[in-house]
């Protein structure tokens, strides 16, 4: 195998997460939030859960607003386990405007 062929089967195999960033503030590190639905045990209603997670953003290139994708990687850090992958969708400006305050 190539070694680009082995990076490519080894980023399939890890977890990949889609969230919105919802901070860009610290250098080159974005914070995801991941919500995700599940059905309570008992009275079987569905509840909306999220998760805050931190990914390296190598180029700075996100904000706060946008779709992106992530991956698991090793820990960069004692918060940072992931990598930022790919950016989805863009956030408009008004996204942005409302999103900083």
């Amino acid at each position: 195998m190539s070694e680009q062929t082995q990076v490519e089967a080894a980023a399939a195999a890890k977890r990949r997460i889609v969230g919105k960033v919802v901070s860009n503030k610290a250098d080159k590190t974005i914070t995801v939030l991941v919500e995700r639905s599940e059905r309570h045990p008992v009275y079987g209603k569905m509840l909306r859960r999220s998760t805050k997670l931190r990914a390296h953003d190598e180029n700075n290139e996100c904000n706060e607003g946008d779709l992106v994708a992530i991956v698991q990687s090793r820990p960069l850090s004692a918060t940072k386990h992931f990598r930022l992958v790919e950016i989805l969708q863009r956030a408009t400006a008004l996204q942005q405007a409302q999103a900083g305050g």
